[in-house]
């Protein structure tokens, strides 16, 4: 098999796992333990929220250790909101992540009101689009920093600092899919919140975290004792807290390098692509994307039909396949595709492990299996 899909998930790196097993396997202290155990616990937990803190260019008691993505993403969103109860407006997007879409969904549902700004034909949001939006009872703007599925990398320096400018709103990135793979500085940024998912850096699953900036208003939504200041309660999972530690320590020394690579081995593979097969288009911004993503639109087949022949390509389309037929991706409808077209998407996500043999294998592969579909 060769592996196209790392938006998805991604391999725990070799190094990760090997800073993870001794607190498995012997380190196994509670950090509130106040003995030799629990200390060596705690400190474990300290050094990685330093870590973590190094590559967002944060402080490390801005660093809140979350189960993953989704739940920093509703710390963020249900948090603020609850903090500021007289603020009943939010601004978010037509293409965010169910794990920002939903939260929303569920502040609507209780007498919130959101906004859910346009994208362009790219798959970006006008800053202009969310400012005209802000209003003296908006508590908050979450805009991801880049979609999971095309790979567009959203202005969200510009929108911060614009929404910012235009009263007290706080502004919100779910930033899961960018961590690790581009520069991600929160001062750069001018956020107040930040959300990573541990898995999508080659650490393991079922760890996060939430940058919070000092003084950001936040309530917790799950109640318990006091871990992580008081805003995410539970005995913390150290050894993961570890394994995110090491990974964002990776993701910052190699980032340069890695990025460079990778985009040159997807630029590699969509020049195979489109030399093989007439008619081909990417999905998203040409330039303001992710390295590692390449999203595109195969004339006249599905992509679900093209990777079923493809078999030894992993990789994923944004489609939704259910009882009775296939829905196309809501992003790529969004940014005005028909839904035919969006339902010949296919996007292909590269990685650390991926090589230039990989690129030429999948690429050939893809061409086949298209003609095979298109002269049934």
């Amino acid at each position: 098999m060769i592996y196209l899909d790392h938006n998805a998930t991604t391999p725990v790196l070799p190094e990760v796992l090997e800073r993870m097993l001794p607190y498995l396997r012997d380190h196994f202290g509670n950090p509130s333990s106040g003995h030799s155990y629990g200390r060596r616990a705690h400190d474990a937990v300290e050094h990685a929220r330093a870590q973590v803190a190094d590559l967002l260019g944060c402080s490390p008691d801005e660093i809140v250790f979350t189960s993953g993505g989704t739940e920093s993403n509703n710390l963020a969103i249900r948090g603020v909101t609850a903090a500021l109860p007289e603020r009943r407006h939010v601004i978010t997007s037509v293409i965010e992540h169910p794990a920002v879409a939903n939260p929303c969904n569920y502040l609507e549902q209780h007498g919130f009101e959101v906004t859910r700004v346009a994208v362009d034909e790219r798959g970006q949001v006008l800053p202009a689009s969310v400012v005209s939006h802000v209003r003296d009872d908006t508590a908050l703007v979450t805009i991801m920093h880049a979609n999971n599925e095309v790979g567009t990398i959203q202005p969200i320096r510009r929108i911060a600092q614009e929404a910012h400018a235009s009263g007290r709103v706080l502004v919100h990135s779910d930033a899961a899919q960018s961590v690790g793979k581009v520069p991600v500085r929160v001062d750069d940024l001018d956020l107040d919140l930040l959300s990573v998912a541990g898995h999508k850096l080659y650490a393991p699953k079922g760890i996060g975290a939430l940058y919070v900036r000092r003084g950001t208003p936040l309530c917790p939504f799950t109640l318990g004792a006091g871990h992580e200041r008081g805003l995410r309660p539970g005995t913390e999972n150290v050894a993961s807290i570890v394994g995110l530690g090491v990974a964002c320590r990776i993701a910052r020394e190699t980032l340069q390098d890695e990025s460079q690579r990778v985009r040159s081995l997807r630029d590699q593979l969509w020049e195979q692509l489109k030399s093989g097969l007439a008619g081909i288009e990417i999905n998203g911004h040409p330039s303001e994307r992710l390295p590692n993503t390449l999203n595109v639109r195969f004339p006249k087949v599905r992509g679900s039909e093209l990777l079923k022949i493809a078999s030894e390509i992993a990789a994923s389309t944004g489609s939704a396949c259910h009882e009775g037929g296939e829905s196309p991706s809501s992003v790529l409808l969004a940014m005005g595709l028909d839904a035919e077209s969006a339902l010949g998407a296919v996007r292909l996500s590269l990685g650390r492990s991926t090589t230039t043999e990989q690129v030429r294998l999948a690429a050939e592969a893809l061409i086949v299996a298209h003609r095979q579909l298109v002269h049934q």
